[in-house]
């Protein structure tokens, strides 16, 4: 998503990270960014050969469920959230199974809220 000036705010909860970012935008025009940005959402949090298989997304109303796998040779993880637009704010609510031992709390952060929209 693209870059973000807007605050945010993360909390590890486990395995769970959930990042809050606020916009200034219409729900729509941030659901279209989160839409054509999902692929990269998670791409640079990890620097290791690592490739991402059976994406799933789908929208309820202002929330995006989603699960894919993250996958590196024979071990495979699963990685699951959600994204809920408000008029305010963008969260992202994600499990990241075994991939949450490789990759700090605050590297995740910093990537995901990064392309997160901004706002104008």
């Amino acid at each position: 998503m693209e870059g973000s000036q807007g605050a945010w705010a993360a909390f590890n909860l486990g395995a769970r990270v959930r990042i809050t970012v606020s916009h200034n935008r219409s729900k729509e025009e941030v659901k279209q960014s989160v839409d054509r940005s999902f692929n990269d959402l998670f791409e640079g949090i990890v620097v290791l050969p690592l490739r991402f298989v059976e994406e799933r997304k789908s929208w309820q109303g202002n929330t995006l469920t989603f699960s894919l796998t993250a996958k590196m040779g024979l071990v495979r993880t699963p990685i699951k959230g959600t994204v809920e637009v408000t008029d305010r704010d963008l969260t992202i609510d994600v499990d990241l199974g075994m991939l949450e031992r490789l990759i700090p709390t605050t590297k995740g952060r910093e990537v995901v809220s990064s392309r997160c929209p901004s706002p104008k």
